[in-house]
């Protein structure tokens, strides 16, 4: 009986991973991911999943790369929130949409904005912005 639900949760586990957005590549200061259940300090490697924020302090940042070889990198008091990402090309299930609601950011574009430049925006408190490039830096006050 214990093998089994071992077993299970092995596979929730595992899982789990294949639903991962990306990773938090670095950390400097003060960097939280919060999701609708917790919010718990970041540190390097921890798993980022669609529907978490990723909060810097000041004086912090946060070095993010996706599962679509997206990087993103946040400056001090930043914050923004991966509302849906969705990584399948041979199914072309593909989505990139984050709301940034302050702070810096920069971002060179991953395999999403290559495939289907169209599935991505960021969302802002006063605009939301298409990406058609491949590197930009954005800044909200």
């Amino acid at each position: 009986m214990f093998c089994i639900a071992f077993l299970l949760c092995g596979s929730l586990n595992a899982s789990s991973l294949l639903d991962s957005a990306g990773i938090i590549k670095a950390v400097s200061g003060d960097v939280f991911i919060a999701s609708s259940e917790t919010t718990i300090k970041a540190v390097p490697n921890m798993r980022i999943m669609e529907g978490d924020t990723i909060r810097t302090g000041a004086k912090s940042s946060a070095g993010l790369i996706f599962e679509d070889d997206t990087v993103v990198a946040l400056g001090p008091n930043s914050e923004m929130s991966i509302t849906k990402f969705l990584f399948n090309p041979v199914k072309k299930e593909l989505s990139f949409i984050t709301r940034l609601v302050h702070g810096t950011f920069s971002f060179i574009t991953g395999q999403i904005a290559k495939l289907a430049p169209e599935k991505v925006s960021l969302e802002t408190p006063d605009a939301t912005l298409g990406v058609r490039g491949t590197k930009f830096l954005v800044k909200i006050d």
